[in-house]
């Protein structure tokens, strides 16, 4: 029988080398991710009074965020005994990998400090940010792609991949998250969009977490699994593996968040310029003032004058 599939195992993860240092398509993609969701959401927030600067020193918080809990969630989430033991290992970058839930839970932190530095409300960052995380996610799967990483179980689908040396095809799963995430940066966006820019709080934040993580659960049941000890302990006591146990709170957390946002109001408005009004004000201050008096002013001024008399 004629087997339909798409041999991966050609491309190689290292895009090129200068010396001994060697460029790979994951870090190229990664830091493609953070460019681009830096300049969607400063398209985002051109309708919001916010100061020029305020994308620009969101992007380090994210950065830092990103990197610092996708790195330490990988390292306990998956082997916490290992890095218990060898904690200054955390450092090292090139060993291990990054976890997606890590991530998230370190730009929640992120964030949440850098509401406190510029006085703006926790939740109306997040209700913004959270729409180009999708952008992020995007390449950041495309990444995974290229490393050939965390793909799903064997399948005869025609778009199935060969991956690595595999003589089978498998799901290439950070396709399908890829373009998922993809899609979530657009469904987002039009609802904020529509919206008028001034959603209610927690809304586009609790919508985040349903579409993303709820999608993250099911998609985990055709993942391969990360064979970690304390996956195999999860799986044993409640069937879940480790990215859908981690994905459940998040969830929860997103229905609280999506009721909570039926009782909120809608921001008022942001005042809008009125030129007309502007010009006619301005073509009356170019014309001299007539001064009226009215009929009890002149009578009372003709008294005068006749007292004066």
């Amino acid at each position: 029988m004629f087997e339909l599939s798409i041999d991966w195992s050609w491309v190689n993860p290292e895009a090129f080398s200068i010396g001994s240092l060697s460029i790979r398509w994951y870090g190229i993609l990664y830091a493609c991710a953070f460019i681009a969701s830096y300049y969607a959401f400063k398209e985002l927030l051109k309708f919001d009074k916010v100061p020029k600067d305020f994308a620009d020193r969101a992007l380090i918080f994210m950065i830092l965020g990103t990197l610092i809990g996708a790195r330490v969630g990988d390292c306990f989430f998956y082997n916490h005994e290992y890095y218990l033991k060898n904690p200054w290992e955390i450092l090292y970058t090139w060993k291990g990998g990054l976890s997606s839930h890590g991530g998230a839970i370190g730009i929640l932190t992120a964030l949440f400090i850098f509401g406190r530095k510029t006085k703006k409300p926790y939740i109306w960052i997040l209700d913004r940010v959270v729409i180009v995380i999708g952008v992020a996610g995007f390449f950041i799967r495309m990444g995974n792609l290229m490393n050939s990483e965390i793909y799903g179980h064997a399948t005869d689908m025609p778009w199935g991949f060969k991956f690595n040396k595999d003589d089978f095809a498998s799901h290439p799963t950070m396709i399908y998250e890829g373009l998922y995430y993809a899609l979530t940066y657009f469904v987002l966006r039009f609802v904020y969009r529509k919206l008028e820019n001034r959603p209610k709080p927690f809304l586009i934040f609790g919508l985040f977490l349903m579409m993303v993580f709820v999608f993250r659960f099911c998609i985990e049941f055709i993942k391969n699994d990360q064979n970690s000890e304390l996956e195999k302990v999860l799986l044993e006591t409640i069937g879940l593996n480790m990215g859908q146990t981690l994905s459940v709170p998040f969830v929860i957390l997103g229905i609280i968040m999506l009721i909570y946002s039926i009782h909120q109001q809608r921001p008022a408005p942001l005042p809008a310029e009125q030129p007309e009004i502007a010009h006619v004000h301005r073509h009356n201050k170019s014309k001299p003032v007539k001064k009226t008096v009215t009929n009890h002013q002149q009578k009372s001024g003709n008294n005068q004058k006749q007292k004066k008399k």
